[in-house]
């Protein structure tokens, strides 16, 4: 390869393009009126780790990032102030057996180091485990049903 077709691939891998979404931090004070509220909401007897701004599909979105209970908990939300997507820290023994047998499944022989339901508007949808396997980080995803997905949400 040439020197101007390995920049080219480094600048292509590097800068993301105009389909990823650009996450900004914020300030509470720099929030639309109904997203604050939720914020204010949803962190209430948390601690408060981290706001941004991010724009996804064409999409302003607003993400509270916070611990509640010794758990992480992100908040996606719309500028309308609506939840659009949560994300939670989850405990292993506290998923019903098929799913912690599907989680064990998908993660083969790696380690499952952290697991996080997903919720998207009100609705359960999965269940992301961070897997490590000979050094490499992954993610799996298995339904509420312990089953894999067909796509990954």
């Amino acid at each position: 390869m040439n020197r101007s077709t390995i920049a080219a691939v480094l600048f292509a891998v590097v800068v993301p393009g105009p389909a990823a979404s650009q996450d900004k931090p914020v300030k509470q004070s720099d929030l639309p009126a109904a997203v604050a509220r939720t914020v204010t909401a949803e962190t209430k007897g948390a601690t408060l780790k981290r706001l941004s701004r991010e724009k996804e599909k064409g999409q302003i979105l607003y993400e509270a990032e916070f611990v509640m209970k010794g758990h992480s908990r992100d908040v996606l939300i719309d500028a309308t102030g609506a939840v659009v997507e949560v994300e939670e820290q989850v405990e292993m023994a506290s998923l019903a057996p098929a799913v912690q047998a599907g989680l064990t499944t998908a993660a083969g022989k790696g380690t499952i180091k952290r697991i996080e339901s997903l919720t998207k508007k009100g609705v359960l949808v999965a269940y992301e485990a961070q897997v490590t396997t000979g050094g490499k980080r992954s993610e799996v995803q298995v339904g509420p049903d312990g089953k894999r997905l067909a796509r990954t949400e």
